[in-house]
């Protein structure tokens, strides 16, 4: 058996938005009972969606799904205004769980969009805090993919930038340069804090750990997770062989072969007891040296609504 070490990114898994999200549903299954009705899953992760199941949560993909004077629980991701105005003409007891990051991203699309901008929305087109974010001002939001759809977009209007909030500003920044060029210097750049913090953490630990000699690094998240689907990518653009794992299943035998240092990290919606679990199996398999490779202290936490909150 190989003895090789496992590098932990720090920071990794929940964010605070995520653990807000959680801590809502978990709150009013304590204090109301079961059914808790939440549009979407919660968070992107298929673990945390069956715990919250077991304890009573139903998941549903639309507001029209829940019964008359329920309560309806919006996900961590945002949705637009037409869905609130749905689901209050419902009847339904809404509580929002939106990411306040994501918020402050829809506020931006707004006020944009009001004072005469075209919202260019830097991000992924069937992602639902897109969606949510477009819904905002329809009609004066384009939502832009790729540089090419920045150098071929057309408008008369002076143009403003607003990001999907999981993207990196590796991600957004070549986009952001092909729009300067097409629209020249009236183009309204985004904040850098539109970015998560989360996410450009989590994406800085992934290069980290792949300077140090990781050469295989083990991203635990679920398919639906953009924000760990864009970890696997970073490491295979810093140079590292990277593949998605649920932190569940068994790890495939030949997936280790070769790899003297393996990175290990988590999306912002997988939970901490699936990075334990994985790194005791990964023990069994001839790892067991674990060293931490921290980029950043994490102490944000995010208020949580009236609905829930505990005097």
């Amino acid at each position: 058996m190989s003895s090789g070490r496992v590098l932990l990114a720090a920071p990794r898994s929940f964010c605070a938005g995520v653990d807000r999200a959680i801590e809502i549903v978990e709150r009013l299954l304590e204090q109301h009972g079961a059914p808790v009705y939440v549009r979407h899953q919660i968070v992107h992760n298929e673990h945390v969606v069956r715990r919250l199941e077991g304890l009573g949560a139903v998941f549903v993909e639309d507001e029209s799904e829940i019964p008359p004077g329920e309560f309806c629980v919006l996900s961590a991701h945002g949705v637009a205004p037409a869905v609130k105005e749905n689901a209050q003409a419902r009847g339904l007891k809404i509580v929002d769980a939106t990411c306040p990051l994501v918020n402050k991203v829809h506020a931006e699309a707004r006020r944009y969009a009001d004072s005469g901008h075209l919202v260019a929305l830097v991000g992924h087109a069937n992602h639902v805090e897109v969606i949510g974010t477009l819904g905002e001002r329809p009609d004066n939001t384009v939502v832009i993919e790729t540089p090419e759809e920045a150098r071929n977009l057309k408008t008369d209007k002076p143009v403003a930038v607003i990001t999907q909030t999981t993207l990196s500003l590796d991600d957004v920044a070549p986009i952001v340069d092909a729009l300067g060029e097409n629209v020249g210097g009236s183009l309204r750049r985004p904040h850098h804090d539109d970015i998560c913090y989360a996410t450009q953490n989590r994406q800085d630990a992934v290069k980290a750990m792949v300077d140090q000699g990781a050469t295989l690094i083990l991203v635990i998240g679920s398919e639906t997770s953009s924000n760990a689907q864009r970890l696997v990518e970073v490491a295979q653009s810093a140079g590292a062989v990277a593949t998605l794992i649920d932190g569940e299943s068994p790890l495939d035998d030949t997936l280790l072969v070769g790899h003297e240092v393996i990175g290990l990290t988590a999306g912002a919606s997988t939970p901490e007891e699936l990075v334990r679990a994985t790194a005791e199996r990964l023990a069994l398999r001839g790892y067991p040296t674990l060293e931490e490779i921290t980029v950043a202290r994490e102490d944000v936490h995010f208020r949580l609504p009236r609905e829930v909150a505990r005097a």
